[in-house]
């Protein structure tokens, strides 16, 4: 790795730089989108391959192995350098990739998807880290703010995308990822190979990885199943949780004594970090509400297919699209970010209010009303809390910073989509047990012996046979999943205001780095601010 330095002082240029900013959306892109375009082809995919029973781990594999590898990128990227690493990161993600698209059975579609999360988590964690590597804080939120941006796109064309995908062939949903994974491959390595990160003398810490990934893949797989699989009492869940808990005792012990720890605890030293990491988890639980139970409520409720529900969220695309860009520019200019957290926490926690007033009969433009405002406010806080993050470390911990970031809200989104699905199933199994039988005793004899245990259990998965059911047990269905869905956002709002007051505690700290207009007037002054704060 030595050769890694020859280079590592010397400036982009602009052409270089709009070319390692484009390769590195690619990048987000890819991951961002495999977070969302599976789902809305799930049923025709696990039709396929006969494999109803591991309906949920095509999803949970990619989940569990995304999270848990987070931390394990950012620090390695410190050791390494930032190239090897995120060429490594795409190399298996487009590996899994393929592999997915030829899976002949569901076990081996879970595994391939879980190998496919092991790249993701370097993908996002290695783009925000690689900005931060070639711009000082105070002009890096114009370029997050595109990044932010790439994520508000693939929020809506995931769903689309694999609507539409699923109707053709869903084995196109994974290789669709190959030709741009591999332009973003040779774009990241080309650029890269010029700018060079330096990298230091190092020592892995693999006791701190043996206990880190298990106790994540625990807690994941405890709030995953509880109350689901098994109740929340049940041994199994129990003993995952204390598993976890004590995983992560020993972790933090042994990130006390590593020499080269993955999670660096003097970050936590500082009181901001470990304030905004809080917040990362806390706004992850409320971010996901959002992305995954609007389309429930088109698709369930309202009888849209999976392509005009994915459309059907556009505003709340456009919503982020702006504030992301925007405020990404704004900040860059003033210099500071914790007015937009606020505005943003206070913007999203008053779109999931907007959301618990959906009903049957709610018209289109008003819940596209409520989308936009969400998507305002998701757009408006994303970015600027790693600007945040990353404002705080210190170079040589800039990877595992940023990693830290992703890894909370990815931990939070995980717990929040269990957290939701088990609110959401308790209410929805209450008000058909209630509700049922009364629309039930509406039908004639042959329509109630035709109304079987299976056609019940089913509803829970397919819009299509609510449609088809009897248009009294069609109401009943409707209604107790608009009425799961209002306690949903009741809970998730209730989780945003949360992030309301953390990010008040939050001091108003200036960016470092000179501003724009500071650095075009001064350009030898600008290289030498650069090459300070990118030297250990």
């Amino acid at each position: 790795m030595g050769g890694d330095t020859d280079r590592a002082g010397e400036a982009l240029s602009r052409r270089e730089l709009f070319t390692l900013f484009g390769a590195l959306m690619l990048t987000m892109l890819l991951a961002s989108l495999d977070q969302t375009i599976v789902g809305t082809a799930l049923p025709t995919i696990v039709g396929d391959l006969e494999g109803m029973s591991d309906y949920t781990w095509v999803v949970t594999a990619y989940l569990i192995a995304t999270t848990a590898s987070t931390p394990l990128y950012g620090k390695m990227s410190d050791l390494y350098g930032r190239r090897p690493i995120i060429l490594l990161a795409i190399t298996v993600f487009l590996l899994a990739s393929a592999l997915a698209g030829l899976a002949q059975n569901m076990l081996q579609l879970v595994l391939f998807r879980g190998l496919q999360g092991l790249g993701a988590g370097g993908l996002m964690t290695l783009a925000f880290t690689i900005v931060s590597d070639v711009l000082p804080p105070r002009e890096r939120g114009k370029y997050q703010g595109l990044f932010g941006g790439v994520f508000a796109i693939s929020s809506v064309a995931g769903p689309v995308l694999g609507g539409w995908l699923a109707e053709v062939d869903w084995r196109w949903i994974f290789y669709i990822n190959l030709p741009t994974g591999l332009a973003a491959l040779i774009a990241v390595d080309l650029v890269l190979r010029r700018h060079r990160i330096p990298t230091r003398s190092h020592r892995i810490d693999y006791l701190g990885a043996a206990c880190l990934v298990p106790a994540v893949v625990c807690l994941l797989l405890a709030t995953t199943w509880g109350g689901q699989t098994y109740p929340w009492t049940s041994g199994v869940i129990i003993g995952l949780f204390t598993a976890a808990a004590t995983l992560a005792a020993v972790f933090l012990y042994v990130e006390t004594r590593a020499e080269e720890p993955i999670l660096p605890l003097r970050m936590f030293r500082h009181g901001t970090f470990s304030l905004a990491a809080a917040i990362a988890l806390v706004f992850g639980v409320a971010m996901f509400s959002g992305i995954v139970y609007i389309p429930l409520f088109f698709q369930m409720v309202r009888g849209y297919t999976p392509t005009n529900s994915g459309l059907l969220m556009l505003p709340m695309m456009g919503g982020m699209l702006l504030t992301s860009v925007s405020s990404g520019f704004i900040i860059s200019k003033l210099g500071r970010y914790k007015w937009f957290l606020v505005a943003g926490s206070v913007v999203t926690t008053a779109g999931l209010v907007m959301f618990t007033q959906l009903h049957l009969d709610t018209p289109l433009w008003l819940s596209a009303v409520y989308m936009l405002v969400l998507g305002a406010g998701m757009g408006m806080f994303m970015q600027p809390l790693v600007l945040a993050m990353q404002n705080i470390v210190s170079v040589e911990d800039l990877g595992a910073g940023t990693s830290t970031n992703n890894f909370s809200r990815s931990l939070g989104g995980a717990i929040g989509t269990a957290l939701l699905g088990a609110v959401m199933n308790h209410r929805l199994g209450e008000e058909l047990e209630a509700n049922l039988p009364g629309a039930v005793a509406q039908l004639d004899p042959e329509q109630a012996q035709r109304l079987g245990e299976s056609d019940l259990s089913s509803v829970m998965e397919s819009p299509t046979v609510v449609q088809g059911l009897p248009e009294p047990i069609k109401e009943v269905v409707q209604l107790a999943f608009t009425d799961g869905l209002d306690l949903v956002f009741t809970v998730a709002a209730s989780i945003a205001a949360v992030s309301i007051v953390m990010t008040l505690f939050l001091p108003d700290l200036e960016l470092r780095g000179a501003a724009p207009a500071e650095a075009r007037e001064d350009p030898d002054a600008r290289a030498a601010e650069i090459k300070c704060e990118t030297s250990p």
